[in-house]
């Protein structure tokens, strides 16, 4: 009833105060600090960190079936290499400078590990490539991260790294890669012929930075022959991809098409290439995709924040007919509506966001799989994800309304009370009975903390130098440099003449960002971003009422 309404209008329509604003920032620092400084102190140079038992860990050795580990941890120290750009975010340049010294000094990649080409290259490849550019940039924005006599090491470890991934690239008839490599030795020989499409399909910003970076194209092109390689495997009727195929054959094995784990940063990575790169086609693929993904997998009435029926839900459905192939949705998906906030779609963003918000405020944590027909979870742990936070930061970028400034505050406490442990964030093993596991993924320190931070800083160079930064799907700080809009295609790929202008990313449609947020006293109240009665509708979807 109204009361609930007028408890809308209290808790998320006043002004938010500065000072707040200031605690809450510092606390996001210091969250980062505690997840840091424990990795430092207890785990490293192992990849990560075991926050309940305060020690290290590396791959899984007894058991190389234990993907779950193996695919990630590589024995080379992830966690410190994955936390490198959010310490220069942070503006901490003593440690970025020792942290970029322990990884030049420290790291190596000839090892006999067998990772993941997709987990390698947006954690450790996308991470040197965004400390390179920090140290190298002439401006330096985040205040002094040069480092004494720096020859470019960074670059030729990512370059060192990206050669030993080159090898599943190689005898696939599709060009669409192997899934797993081992740094010393290549592709092992008994290697599955399946991949899922955000895997083989989200390389291209990395190995395409690192592509224009060196002058070499061969990175660039093999991310980009796969990208198209899958594009062209679409369904012909419905135009959507499926989240797994043989890589020899193209055949699809997995038929499911959704924006959650499998698919998500395939669509992310075409709008983010064309962003950095200017390559028309990207921008292409990616309306077209987009403009698939409203038409077949939008649930939910036509107008998001009015009218009659549901609210908007993404589902997952059969890519060749379009229908609903189960009632879940996952944790993943929470980063869509940030990426609706990058093409200007700004009303659906809102109105999606407030839909996983509303899941986060009834468990304190995303479930990795929710069941929304159930209103329960279907697979029940929260592994400190940092999406639903990437997408309220974007969407406070692109508003300015307050109401997301309460929503972080909200995501901080319940990551305080419930995953802070003895040494470092857990992993929730179960978001009903909040207990703990015992893992911190290195995407906490290089995401959620970076997020929620940059939520709370105002005044961080992100938004303030007249630089223009994107993020990887890692989270990854990278600048939009005209360096990186050079073709290096005119020899291989005809077509683009001479002198024709590179398309430029003002083309995108701009979205309308109005900001009702102009230094204002702080009794001023504002227009919640959604309708109370709406904001209701949503609660009741995920049985909070």
């Amino acid at each position: 009833g109204p009361a609930r309404r007028d408890e809308y209008e209290r808790r998320y329509s006043r002004a938010f105060p500065p000072q707040l604003r200031a605690r809450l920032r510092d606390a996001a620092r210091g969250m980062f600090a505690f997840g840091y400084d424990s990795y430092m102190e207890h785990a490293f140079p192992r990849d990560e960190l075991d926050p309940l038992h305060c020690r290290g860990r590396g791959p899984d050795r007894r058991d190389p079936s234990n993907l779950n580990i193996n695919d990630v941890l590589g024995n080379y120290s992830l966690t410190l290499i994955d936390a490198l750009d959010t310490l220069a975010v942070m503006g901490n340049s003593s440690e970025f400078q020792k942290a970029v010294k322990l990884v030049i000094d420290t790291v190596s990649f000839d090892k006999d590990s067998t990772v993941q080409v997709f987990e390698a290259t947006i954690r450790v490849l996308g991470s040197l490539l965004s400390a390179h550019i920090i140290i190298t940039d002439s401006k330096q924005p985040f205040g002094d991260m040069t480092i004494k006599d720096y020859d470019n090491e960074l670059l030729h470890l990512a370059h060192d790294l990206a050669v030993r991934l080159l090898p599943a690239f190689e005898n696939t008839k599709t060009g669409i890669p192997y899934p797993r490599v081992n740094l010393k030795k290549g592709v092992p020989p008994d290697s599955h012929n399946e991949t899922c499409t955000a895997g083989a399909g989200s390389l291209l910003v990395e190995f395409g930075i690192l592509s224009r970076l060196l002058g070499d194209s061969t990175f660039e092109w093999v991310a980009r022959r796969a990208v198209k390689a899958l594009w062209s495997l679409r369904s012909n009727n419905t135009g959507l991809l499926g989240n797994v195929v043989n890589i020899q054959t193209g055949h699809w094995v997995g038929k499911q098409s959704g924006l959650g784990a499998g698919s998500d940063s395939f669509y992310e990575y075409l709008l983010k290439s064309y962003i950095l790169f200017g390559e028309k086609e990207d921008l292409e693929m990616f309306n077209d995709a987009y403009r698939n993904i409203q038409n077949h997998l939008r649930r939910g009435r036509e107008a998001c924040n009015e009218g009659e029926g549901d609210p908007p839900l993404y589902v997952n459905v059969n890519m060749y007919t379009g229908q609903l192939m189960n009632t879940w949705i996952d944790s993943l998906q929470a980063f869509f509506p940030g990426l609706q906030v990058l093409i200007g779609d700004v009303e659906d963003a809102i109105c999606l966001h407030a839909f996983y918000y509303a899941i986060w405020k009834r468990y304190g944590a995303l479930p990795e799989r929710y069941n929304w027909q159930l209103q329960a979870p279907d697979v029940p742990f929260y592994p400190l994800r940092p999406e639903l936070v990437e997408s309220t930061y974007l969407l406070y970028q692109a508003t300015k309304n307050p109401f997301y400034l309460h929503v972080g505050m909200d995501i901080l406490q319940s990551l305080e009370k419930y995953t802070k442990a003895k040494c470092g964030y857990a992993t929730l093993h179960h978001v009903v009975e909040k207990t703990q596991e015992d893992r911190m993924e290195s995407f906490f320190l290089s995401e959620t903390c970076k997020y929620l931070y940059l939520l709370f800083d105002e005044e961080n160079p992100v938004h303030k130098s007249g630089h223009k930064f994107m993020f990887t799907t890692e989270g990854h700080v990278v600048s939009v440099d005209e360096r990186f809009r050079t073709s290096l295609w005119d020899d291989i790929l005809p077509g683009q003449e001479e002198g024709t202008p590179k398309a430029k990313p003002n083309e995108l449609k701009a979205g309308n960002f109005s900001s009702n947020c102009n230094r204002v006293p702080d009794e001023r109240r504002y227009l919640l971003p959604l309708k109370s009665n709406y904001m209701r509708q949503i609660d009741q979807m995920v049985g909070l009422i």
